[in-house]
Order: C-alpha cells, then structure tokens, then sequence
C-alpha cells in the first residue's frame, strides 16, 4: 500500500506508520487529524519533480515526525515544499530529516503550531534557485525550536508571523540569512546560534522583539553583519554574543531599544548606527578587540551609552570604584573617515592612526561630542 493510499483509507485520529525504504511519491494530501511516523528510517523521494510538494497538510491537529523527505524541485513559476500547511492549526512536525528540497517546512496561515528538532540540508548553490529551510508566512503562536538548517536561501523566514518564538537552533552556511523576518510582531528569538551565513540575521519593520541568548559568529562579506535591525520598535536585546562578523550589528530607523549585556568581540564594528535612531539606551555591554567598538552617523542623537566596558579605553581608576574617572569617547576620529571614506581602512593598525585618533581626544573636532559613556568600566563584565 502506498502512503497516500493509507492516507486515503485512514480514519480521523489514526496513526500511520511507514516502515523502513524508500518510497517514491508526491502531492499526498492529509485532510484529517492523523499522526504519521516514521520507523527505520523511511525515505520520502519527491523525484526531484518541477510540480509536485510531498505533503499537504489540510486538516487541524496533524503531526509528521521520523521520516527523511528529499528531492523536491525547483521550481521558479511556485514555491515547492517538502511539508506545507494550509490554513490549519495545532500541528506538530518534528524529528524529521529534509535535504534536498526547494523549501523544507512552508506554513501559511497556520496558527499554534510546532516545527521542531528537524535538520534540514539544502543542495543548491544559487540563491535564485533555493528556497528557505523554515517559512511562515501570516501566522500566529508558531514554535521553531532545536532545529538545524543548513545551505538554504534563508534558514528561517517569517513575514507577518506574531506571538511566536525561535529558541534553540542552529542556522549556518545559508545562502543569504540565517535568519529574516520583516511585520512581524510580539517575538521571542533565544539561544539559538547564526554562523557563517552570507548576510547574517536580518529583523525588519516589526516592534515588540526580544532577541536573548543567541551568537551570531563568522558572518563576514562587504554587506554582511551578525544582526541588522531595520525599522524596529521597542525591543530587548541582551546576552547576545557577536564574535567575528563584519558588523556585530547594523541599525538603521530603529528606535526604544535596550541592548545590554552583549559580548561583541573581534568583529569588524561592534555597533554601527544610520540616522532615525533615537531614545536607545546601549548599558553593560563588552566591547573587545573590534576594529571599530561604534559608529554612528546621524548628528542628531538621544540615545546612551553609559556602563560599558571598551578594551580600547585607556583610562584611570584613581578611587577603586571600578568605574574610569574620565568618560571615554567611542567614536574615534579614524571611525568618522572610513565612515565617510572607506577606502581609508587601508591605513588600518598604521601608526598615523594613532597620532590624528589622539590628537581628536584632546580637542574633539569632527567626532561626534554627544556620543559618551559617562560611567565606563575598568573591566570587562561576565555574564
């Protein structure tokens, strides 16, 4: 019996199990509440048709778990997916192996479900051809937890998705974002790790987001970034780890945001902020060993950068209160001419440096004054 024939004669609440082989199908159309497992490593094999998805999910309360799908597309007149959910809810997909297919998990109009411990491989190398690991689109209270997405266009998309979490996976080797969301709102991204992804992790047009506990780590390029914050509102971001990204994080429009209790080391810039920033408070944070701790670009600022710790500071702590008794300016000159020029970044380490950085903290010119910690820390903080 074929598994869509199983489907097909099943009744509501059944529990399906395939066995172990390799089972050639497509197009099979769940539209009851039933429970399909895998056992002995069963393969589903889409052939690779141009046409065809693998599973319909079209009924409420159905879980997919234990099975290896593979060979799904491409497709570039529809998006094919190896599971896809229409419109349905309190779904469960989880333990499952994809690779190979167009897009892996696709939810649309899909309410109180959960993607999780799934790994997910994807083989093509041009990111016009690939589709993403995990896409939702248009849902609410949606769980994305412990997966592993490799080699996709973007590991995990959402686009108008609220009320929903993503904890504890890894996204890395993505053709474009390990992460990339946009009008999605009331979110919680924790724990979860993003590395060398081309662009690293993109968060647009949304408010209400808190992002905690992640590491974005080795997403280097000439447009590449840890994180880039577009357009975001009243948001959390803290015990994040940034480690060799070309920006730890880019912030363009966004506002209300708390960053504290970040590591960012070893990267290109820690934190580099467009115009339409305001009203952001930056507290706590490590600062080490960046080429450039901050940038910012807009003469107009409100926003506060007070209790860090910066490895570049030089200053004295005179009384033992673990605070320097000078407040530290982040914004070195250097910072404002590759800003402007960046061809400048070819004198990078050059004594020359030195000499026009120091001779901008004696008398600040071009440097932004209003950019200050008043309080930096003498030694770096431990979270």
């Amino acid at each position: 019996m074929s598994i869509k024939d199983a489907v097909s004669t099943a009744r509501e609440g059944d529990q399906i199990i395939i066995d172990g082989g390799l089972y050639f199908e497509s197009n099979i159309t769940i539209d009851k509440k039933l429970h399909i497992i895998g056992k002995n490593n069963p393969i589903i094999d889409g052939s690779n048709s141009r046409t065809d998805e693998v599973f319909v999910i079209q009924a409420d309360s159905v879980i997919i778990e234990n099975l290896q799908i593979q060979n799904v597309g491409p497709s570039f007149v529809k998006d094919l997916a190896a599971i896809r959910v229409q419109r349905k809810q309190n779904f469960i997909i989880k333990n499952n192996t994809i690779v190979g297919t167009m897009f892996a998990i696709y939810l649309e109009y899909a309410e109180n479900g959960e993607v999780s411990r799934n790994t997910i491989t994807g083989t093509e190398s041009n990111v016009l051809s690939a589709g993403n690991g995990i896409h939702a689109w248009n849902c609410q209270a949606i769980d994305i937890v412990g997966n592993t997405v490799i080699n996709q266009r973007d590991g995990i998309y959402f686009e108008f998705v609220n009320d929903s979490r993503i904890t504890n996976n890894v996204c890395k080797d993505n053709l474009r974002y390990g992460l990339h969301f946009m009008f999605s709102n009331d979110d919680e991204y924790s724990n979860n790790i993003f590395t060398n992804n081309n662009a690293g992790v993109a968060v647009m047009f949304s408010k209400n987001i808190i992002m905690h506990d992640n590491k974005f780590f080795n997403n280097w390029g000439g447009s590449s970034y840890g994180l880039l914050l577009k357009e975001i509102y009243d948001a959390e971001i803290y015990d994040n780890y940034f480690n060799k990204n070309s920006i730890g994080i880019r912030v363009e429009g966004s506002s209300r945001i708390n960053y504290s209790n970040n590591d960012f080391i070893n990267n290109g810039w820690g934190i580099k902020i467009a115009g339409g920033c305001y009203d952001n408070n930056i507290t706590s944070n490590n600062f080490i060993s960046n080429a450039f701790d901050l940038s910012i670009e807009s003469t107009i600022n409100s926003n506060t950068f007070d209790g860090n710790y910066w490895s570049r500071n030089n200053g004295y702590d005179l009384n033992g209160d673990g605070i320097a008794d000078e407040p530290y300016r982040p914004v070195e000159l250097y910072n404002y001419i590759v800003t402007k020029t960046p061809e400048a970044t070819i004198l990078l380490r050059s004594i020359f440096l030195d000499i026009i950085n120091l001779s901008e903290k004696v008398t600040p010119i071009f440097t932004p004054h209003n950019v200050i910690d008043n309080t930096p820390l003498m030694n770096r903080l431990y979270f």
